[in-house]
């Protein structure tokens, strides 16, 4: 069963190819993100960079960009003294910025295919405490406090006229579910739900990644739903795990391999590093049709996504 927001994609090349990082990426290209606001500390310092980001990985043939908004939450710019007027602007922002992307790459002829589709990032709680929570899960919160911590900007994002709620690198079933509750107080949004997780069975709090996937058929809201942010020599497994979990469409985005230290706020080489060319046919026979990178991943990964399914 593929969601209607996808068939025009699947249609043409038989997935839909995501973009990849955003904060490496920018990395890459000189900015400090050394900051609890990480790469939505650009939103308000260099936003042309953000869409040059974005513009890349477009004509590279990404069919979907991610906005910005991933550590953007309204505790988080609070946090950095942002009043809720300022935080509200450049959450509007993240969208607009990926919006006037998509216009540019048409005006340049940069699409060839479908218009893509802009997803609004939202991040997990573990994003805000800027700890590296989000791989481990371990939050101490129910579901109607962190219900609390989404709602506001996933009410924000529903009007920018983004095309889904890109919720990414969910530790836990908690939140997961807290996600759902509130997308049901909005329901013309369309979401998809993408787990981090620690190894081939699990998301990364422990709980099984099955479970996890079964929670979201609850929700028709959800129109895929995934691992990202996750190691690469996993993917296979979860994919499997995923396709006799649900009749979702299945995302698959994980990092090059390298594993995130906190404390030091920079990536350590991995026990394994990964070329998407080669691992991405092997996601997709085991039945993931979103397909894409998440960090360390660049525009030249995405180019070769599309190469290998698109070439035709």
């Amino acid at each position: 069963m593929y969601a209607a927001l996808f068939e025009p994609f699947i249609k043409k090349c038989g997935v839909v190819i995501l973009d990849g990082a955003m904060a490496t990426e920018l990395e890459q290209r000189g900015a400090d993100l050394n900051h609890p606001l990480w790469s939505a500390r650009l939103l308000n310092e260099n936003p042309i960079l953000i869409k040059q980001v974005h513009l890349d990985y477009l004509q590279a043939g990404a069919d979907i960009i991610t906005t910005s908004s991933y550590q953007a939450s309204f505790s988080g710019f609070e946090k950095q003294g942002y009043s809720k007027e300022k935080a509200v602007e450049l959450l509007l922002l993240s969208t607009s910025i990926a919006i006037e992307a998509r216009e540019e790459a048409l005006k340049l002829n940069y699409i060839n295919g479908p218009v893509p589709l802009i997803g609004a990032s939202i991040g997990p709680y573990g994003a805000f405490l800027a700890d590296g929570s989000e791989y481990r899960g371990n939050y101490g919160l129910g579901v109607e406090e962190l219900m609390e911590f989404h709602r506001e900007r996933i009410r924000t994002l529903s009007g920018t006229g983004a095309d889904l709620m890109a919720c990414e690198t969910i530790p836990c079933p908690e939140e997961a579910l807290a996600i759902m509750n509130v997308l049901n107080e909005f329901p013309s949004l369309k979401a998809w739900i993408s787990f981090s997780c620690k190894n081939e069975s699990e998301v990364c709090d422990g709980s099984l990644f099955a479970a996890c996937v079964k929670l979201t058929n609850q929700s028709e809201q959800v129109v895929a739903v995934g691992i990202n942010c996750t190691a690469p020599q996993y993917v296979e497994s979860l994919v499997n795990i995923a396709k006799a979990s649900t009749e979702k469409n299945i995302l698959a985005y994980p990092n090059k391999g390298e594993v995130w230290d906190p404390g030091q706020k920079c990536w350590l080489p991995g026990a394994i590093s990964i070329d998407f060319g080669q691992a991405a046919s092997n996601w997709y026979q085991a039945g993931a049709t979103l397909i894409g990178g998440c960090c360390r991943s660049t525009p030249a990964d995405i180019k070769k996504l599309k190469t290998l399914f698109c070439s035709s």
